[in-house]
């Protein structure tokens, strides 16, 4: 049965008020000593003209019994609803049982798209330790909408316009050796091609005049030039494809600044017959001084176009593409106010649609205190801190577990996902420091830990099935009483509340909602294990006890998936 529906129906009958506004009202309790749920009725004394108190207690009289739950208790201005353990117990794990891997999942998103602009590296550049929140973040974002039932569009959309190509170009043509970009590391001779541009352009700044004119062949699909700028795209995307195949990203689109060139002069056109645009000190802008921002340039006086032209263009695309329900762009705070006037413009156009639009923003990633800069070329590379992390984690696995199969795979799962989860376990606004030491241990809020306990538990089933136990619960003889103790019954509840956390997370953006759940599930978990011998001797107490390690199983995997880790069976 589901708990809190029969509850809003029942408080909804007693009090008059709809269901989803009683819904909206209800509370978890801190302590579950106080209740399950709570109806705080402060918010009811404008509407019943009483005191709180009163209507706690009137609510209290009127509602009798209800189905599911053991006991109601009016406490002050607070009316405290517990349910019965046992009959709470039986639904969330047959629910599990039933859902498995699709636990938490809905049809929600039925019929509805959602364009997921992620990761967004840049051609010819390196794929960075600064990019990887955007990249995991995205992609954490993906599967959540498509376990709620959405059609997702993965976008990334490639940086790959600009003047720095035309450095690219001069740079190459000056100092560059294919076959060493070819059968070398690639992204890294690139990047030493750029970095050698710089350098040498500080002593003749001539260069840089070399290099406009040389990304004005590539906007004229001179074919020498256009070969060379195509050319630089085949060998970064198959570069950073290691990295995302070590991430488990892939993406629907690749669709960068590039595929929107012939698509802007439309654009341009259409902001200037609506009189949206005009002409100012030779650019072209969009007046935002109403709206407290600056002007949005859409031409240089060059005739030049910039970011928010190709954004507005790609926004128009993909509205008439896939028609989404959302357009969610994954991106930084620092371009805050970009996207502030990248809607703006559109919602100038008419296009109610724009509301839809929606920055994803982010705090920064630091390691060591070091700036990110390819002009200098000292940029960390993702590849060579996910290579670390896998390194250092069977170096941790070598000692721990010396026996275990598989010890690479095992290792390589366990340090890429202790770098995801560091990075989705907080608010995403937040700058935050990457740390070795806390995102590799096995015992604190960690991917690792997470990963364990997920291990541990598929342990607990496979010894019992070495036994001989049966794992068919459904057609098991299950005492739910016996999980009425307190570990047990604060894994319930914890798993219980994973599908309320993944709505969050979709509507809030924010994946460590997950992450926390996660953490909290395991957590319960392992005091549930330590506290309960599960392969009790009286067998209607073993099989509720592994029903229950099977639904915290099931629980964690999908938060696991949810949030872009992989679940390895044994560690």
């Amino acid at each position: 049965m589901d708990f809190k529906a029969s509850l809003c129906a029942a408080l909804s009958n007693a009090s008059g008020l709809p269901c989803d506004q009683i819904e909206g009202m209800l509370e978890t309790p801190p302590n579950p000593e106080i209740g399950d749920f709570a109806l705080p009725c402060f918010k009811l004394a404008k509407v019943m003209k009483k005191a709180p108190a009163a209507i706690a207690a009137e609510l209290y009289e009127k509602l009798g019994s209800i189905e599911g739950f053991s006991k109601i208790e009016p406490v002050g201005g607070y009316l405290n609803f517990f349910t019965d353990r046992s009959s709470f117990a039986k639904t969330v794990i047959e629910r599990v049982l039933r859902e498995g891997d699709k636990f938490g999942s809905s049809d929600e998103g039925a019929g509805r798209n959602v364009c997921v602009e992620y990761s967004s590296i840049n051609i010819a550049k390196p794929f960075g330790i600064h990019h990887i929140t955007t990249t995991v973040l995205g992609h954490s974002l993906k599967r959540i909408y498509d376990h709620l039932g959405f059609k997702t569009v993965s976008i990334n959309h490639l940086g790959d316009w600009g003047t720095q190509f035309g450095k690219m170009i001069v740079a190459y043509n000056r100092w560059g050796d294919r076959e060493k970009i070819e059968n070398g590391d690639s992204m890294r001779e690139l990047v030493a091609l750029y970095v050698k541009f710089h350098e040498e352009a500080e002593k003749e700044p001539s260069l840089n005049d070399e290099a406009r004119a040389a990304f004005h062949r590539i906007e004229m699909h001179e074919p020498a030039d256009w070969e060379l700028f195509q050319w630089f795209k085949e060998v970064t995307l198959k570069d950073v494809a290691r990295v995302y195949d070590l991430l488990g990203v892939d993406f629907d689109s690749y669709n960068g600044e590039s595929f929107y060139e012939d698509k802007m002069p439309a654009i341009i056109k259409e902001l200037a017959d609506k009189g949206v645009s005009k002409i100012d000190n030779g650019m072209t802008i969009v007046d935002l001084s109403e709206y407290d921002m600056p002007p949005c340039i859409i031409l240089k006086s060059d005739g030049s176009t910039i970011y928010a032209t190709r954004d507005i263009a790609a926004a128009k695309y993909r509205k008439e593409t896939y028609d989404f329900y959302k357009s969610l762009y994954v991106v930084a705070y620092q371009q805050n106010l970009h996207f502030r006037q990248f809607f703006k413009v559109l919602e100038l156009m008419g296009y109610e649609w724009a509301k839809d639009c929606v920055h994803v923003n982010f705090g920064m990633i630091s390691m060591e205190d070091t700036t990110f800069s390819t002009r200098k070329g000292n940029a960390i590379y993702l590849e060579d801190v996910l290579n670390t992390a896998i390194d250092k984690t069977l170096a941790i696995i070598e000692e721990k577990s010396p026996n275990l199969d598989n010890k690479a795979e095992v290792a390589r799962q366990v340090g890429v996902g202790a770098l995801v989860f560091s990075v989705l376990y907080n608010n995403r606004i937040k700058d935050y420091t990457f740390s070795w030491d806390k995102s590799l241990n096995f015992d604190g809020e960690t991917g690792p830990y997470a990963q364990y306990t997920y291990a541990r538990s598929c342990s607990v089933l496979r010894k019992a099935a070495d036994a001989g136990v049966s794992l068919d619960f459904t057609a098991a003889d299950i005492d739910f009483a016996v999980l009425s103790d307190e570990a047990s019954g604060n894994l319930l509840r914890a798993i219980d509340t994973l599908p309320e956390a993944i709505v969050q997370a979709s509507e809030k953006y924010e994946p460590y909602i997950i992450s926390r759940k996660v953490i909290e599930m395991c957590s319960c978990f392992n005091k549930f294990y330590y506290d309960n011998r599960i392969m009790d001797d009286d067998p209607a107490v073993r099989n509720a006890r592994l029903a229950l390690t099977e639904a915290a199983r099931t629980a964690i995997k999908v938060g696991l998936f949810l949030v872009g880790l992989e679940a390895p069976e044994r560690m």
